[in-house]
């Protein structure tokens, strides 16, 4: 295994190369990103869904030139899906080739070796992670959404950057890869996976932070509109809300309005747009009847 070299100078250097491919980071961000790297440690990025979590690991990839390699947890996660399995179909063939052979029904031990071997090994994310080539980011987005017994299959690859194959022995890596691991924080996760990790938690942006976020990433929108955008959201965000509107229904939204080629906000024109922001109707009628003391 080689250890890659520095993809950062300074946590500075992390916050300028992440806006320029517009990822705003503060210098807390920073800071987590370098010293991950410098450290080999994975990032575990825990807070609410749609604060940015995701789109970190997107951005380091396109800073540093990586590939990203993604592995998509949900509920009955298995190794087979997350690690490796193998090609029984190429493997039945394999079978079915050496029994029509003319040098007799070979011995068990010669065929299991022959079919459990690298030809028949399919790659799933985390183990074509350690065995890249080149340079990756692995993102393991929402690890709170597999059982806590399944996070056993992580620990190995984050700790270890080793992945054990009973047929094939200890498969090691040959580079490390940044690793980002995303949290909604909708259960807890073991104490064995936060030890291995770097912890950062990203919660809602600030109103000035998603104003920037509104106007780096909204074509043609104003900076006065960007302004309202941010004020309302934020608003809304503080009522009971089943759900509360991510940074990327923000975006959704501000992109609405200027096709809708409105600049300035008054009750009705944002109570007929609040669709984008928010998908519960609850929430929305809770919405529009605060809405009246939010916008001017």
């Amino acid at each position: 295994m080689t250890g890659p070299a520095p993809r950062f100078e300074r946590p500075a250097d992390v916050v300028r190369r992440l806006g320029e491919v517009q990822y705003l980071a503060d210098e807390r961000i920073g800071t987590t990103v370098y010293l991950a790297d410098r450290l080999g440690k994975p990032v575990l990025v825990e807070g609410p869904a749609g604060t940015g979590k995701t789109e970190l690991a997107k951005a380091v990839a396109a800073i540093t030139g990586s590939r990203l390699i993604r592995l998509q947890c949900h509920e009955g996660l298995d190794e087979a899906k997350a690690l490796y399995e193998w090609d029984y179909r190429k493997q039945l063939l394999a079978l079915q080739l050496e029994r029509g052979g003319d040098g007799g029904p070979p011995e068990w031990g010669e065929v299991a070796a022959g079919i459990f071997s690298e030809p028949f090994l399919l790659e799933r994310p985390l183990l074509a992670a350690i065995r890249a080539d080149d340079p990756v980011v692995l993102l393991i987005d929402e690890v709170d959404r597999v059982e806590v017994e399944t996070e056993a299959l992580f620990l190995e690859v984050l700790a270890e950057h080793q992945v054990s194959i009973p047929e094939l022995g200890t498969m090691h890596a040959r580079q490390v890869p940044f690793v980002v691991l995303t949290s909604n924080d909708t259960r807890a996760l073991s104490e064995a996976l936060k030890r291995r990790c770097l912890y950062l938690h990203l919660d809602y942006p600030t109103l000035e932070r998603e104003r920037a976020i509104v106007l780096a990433k909204v074509p043609g929108i104003s900076e006065h509109l960007a302004d309202e955008v941010a004020r309302i959201v934020a608003s809304l965000r503080s009522l009971e809300l089943e759900k509360r509107p991510s940074i990327s229904e923000t975006l959704d939204w501000a992109q609405a309005l200027v096709l809708l080629e409105i600049d300035r906000l008054d009750a009705t024109s944002a109570a007929g747009t609040l669709n984008l922001l928010l998908k519960h109707r609850g929430d929305l009628e809770a919405a529009a009847a605060a809405l009246e003391g939010v916008a001017r």
